[in-house]
């Protein structure tokens, strides 16, 4: 074993040619990566890489929470607010508090019907005379219905036929009620060419007076949610309680608006129906008004939070056995306004009080201004609106006349004799869902009888015709976005300043620097006749003759006298032009005067 020399290493033994070779190609090759890599030192290697830039390096704070952030859903979803949904029964509800007056308002419209039509709707004469009984002990309702009559009228007469006269073609005559004010002299006859909707009108009249009689009818809250809404499902999750509010139509029943809670709002991050609320509804009808409701099913009404729903406008009805889907579109609509239109921002600058505990809409305004109509001239407030302060609902046993005042009101109302409808103007912003629907039958004949055995295990629902009993009602939106529709003047400074030079330049070739010029050309115009005018002016008061100075002796008689004296020089010149003939007349003179005297 030999000893290393100085400075120097031990080595092993000598390396081989092809592994030199293999570990030279190997380091060529993680140069030129290293250069590769060097030379795209101004790019990202990726997506992914260039977002996290991005993301480290923004000043826009909302993208790091929007986008950049790995735990927010966001960075996936636009998520859309889901507006309000109210449902309702279709059919007024039979208070128990009221059920004695229903009953005995219903005989008296059977007997009526009974009467006018030789209808019999399974009310035998025993029934007949206990209500007979019924009335001697009760009056109230009777008195009042005796008072407003059902009957019928030739359209072309307008004397109404006696309640015994025999049956006349069904061409010839029109049914309704006669309303007449409080002393009897004036009275109308409110008739309908259609006996259905006659009598359906004759009963609501006389049953909003027996609403009106009762004090706390609207608190009554005789409302089953479970019994009306089988299944509630949104957004893939169970609703509760609280997601919901109730309250009573007069005649649309029972009413439930589903995410009317401010507080905690539904919000949809896709679009489809799996993304939206699904309801299955009871549409039987069952302890119901039949002469007040004529159709079945339920009422569906999309409407924005701070909007009340207005069942009578914007609510459709929904079919018993069928699956109706619903998909929506949101809309915005932004109007201008101040001096390019008429709309309002809050309703701050409409005449009209809001009696809605609600946000200002043109329907609100409409009806608020037709109840303070309502109370100023009737003296009592409609049942179907809010009622304005230290004012009280419409009856007829305090209000006698008050059905008389409401209808020829309500004529009014219609020609915009009152102005509701020029008052009120649109809201400047507002949103609107633009409905579409979808119909199939449910549930299916295949289907059908393990679905309605769960129902009546689940729901105790045990009707005999299944399938007219039930619905089912899926509102979800369309799309992934929504549509807004604004306003821009047509005419700004900007677009007058533009079409003015485009014209300009059309019809003399010029521009903005030619127009400089010419204004150049206008101010220097301006200032020559400026500096003309003064000189014009200095030259006049030149050549004007001074007055004579003060105690000064007027010298003129010695003129002629003594023409050899001459004043100042600027004086000399105006004698010169202005004296010329007086002193041509003296040389002749002299020259005449030296000839007579040579002559003699």
């Amino acid at each position: 074993m030999g000893t290393a020399p100085p400075g120097g290493s031990v080595k092993a033994g000598k390396m081989p040619e092809g592994e030199k070779t293999r570990q030279c190609k190997q380091e060529e090759r993680r140069q030129q990566k290293e250069e590769e890599r060097e030379g795209l030192i101004e790019f990202y290697g990726s997506y992914q890489e260039l977002f996290q830039f991005f993301c480290s390096n923004t000043t826009i704070h909302g993208a790091i929470r929007l986008v950049c952030s790995k735990k927010n859903k966001m960075k996936t979803a636009f998520w859309l607010t889901f507006p309000a949904v109210t449902l309702c029964t279709l059919n007024p509800y039979r208070y128990s508090a009221i059920r004695k007056k229903l009953d005995e308002l219903d005989q008296i419209t059977h007997q009526t019907l009974l009467d006018l039509y030789d209808y019999n709707m399974s009310l035998a004469r025993s029934d007949w005379s206990t209500l007979s009984t019924q009335k001697r002990s009760s009056r109230s309702l009777l008195h009042h219905v005796q008072r407003h009559p059902l009957r019928r009228q030739k359209r072309d007469n307008l004397v109404n036929l006696p309640e015994n006269s025999p049956s006349v073609d069904k061409n010839d005559w029109k049914i309704g009620f006669v309303l007449c004010s409080e002393n009897n002299k004036d009275c109308f006859h409110q008739a309908y060419s259609s006996g259905v909707d006659a009598v359906r009108e004759w009963y609501s009249f006389h049953y909003i007076n027996i609403l009106a009689q009762m004090p706390d009818a609207k608190a009554l809250d005789e409302s089953d949610f479970e019994n009306f809404i089988y299944a509630c499902r949104f957004n893939e999750a169970t609703c509760d309680k609280a997601n919901y509010t109730h309250f009573h139509h007069p005649l649309y029943g029972n009413c439930y608006t589903f995410n009317d809670n401010s507080s905690s709002l539904w919000t949809s991050s896709l679009p489809g129906i799996n993304n939206g609320l699904s309801l299955v509804v009871r549409t039987e009808q069952n302890d119901f008004i039949p002469l007040l409701s004529t159709v079945t099913g339920a009422r569906v009404m999309v409407h924005d939070q701070n909007e009340p729903a207005f069942m009578d406008d914007g609510g459709f009805n929904v079919r018993p056995g069928i699956e109706t889907s619903i998909s929506m579109r949101k809309e915005m609509t932004v109007r201008l306004g101040g001096s390019y239109s008429d709309c309002t921002e809050d309703g701050s600058d409409v005449p009209v009080q809001n009696l809605y505990s609600s946000r200002y809409t043109e329907q609100v305004c409409i009806r608020s201004c037709f109840q303070l109509n309502m109370v100023e001239r009737c003296g009592c407030a409609y049942y179907f609106y809010p009622l304005p302060d230290r004012a009280e609902y419409c009856d007829y046993t305090k209000h006698v006349a008050w059905g008389y005042c409401y209808y020829k009101l309500l004529a009014e109302f219609k020609a915009d004799v009152l102005g509701c409808f020029h008052k009120c103007r649109k809201p400047c912003k507002m949103t609107e869902y633009q409905l579409s629907a979808g119909y199939s039958r449910w549930p299916s004949a295949v289907s059908e009888d393990w679905v309605f055995y769960m129902l009546s295990q689940q729901n105790k629902y045990n009707i005999t015709s299944k399938r007219n009993g039930v619905a089912k009602v899926n509102i979800f939106f369309e799309e992934w976005n929504y549509k807004t529709n604004g306003e821009s003047p047509a005419f700004t400074v900007v677009t007058l300043l533009s079409q003015l030079g485009n014209q300009w330049s059309l019809w003399f070739g010029s521009s903005v620097l030619s127009v400089m010029e010419l204004a150049e050309l206008i101010l220097d115009f301006i200032a020559i006749t400026f500096i003309l005018a003064l000189r014009w002016f200095r030259s006049r008061q030149q050549l004007s003759p001074p007055g004579p100075p003060p105690n000064s002796h007027n010298n003129s008689a010695f003129q002629d006298e003594a023409p050899g004296l001459s004043p100042p020089h600027h004086f000399t010149v105006k004698a010169v032009v202005t004296m010329l003939p007086s002193y041509n007349s003296l040389e002749l003179r002299g020259l005449s005067r030296d000839g007579d005297m040579g002559h003699e």
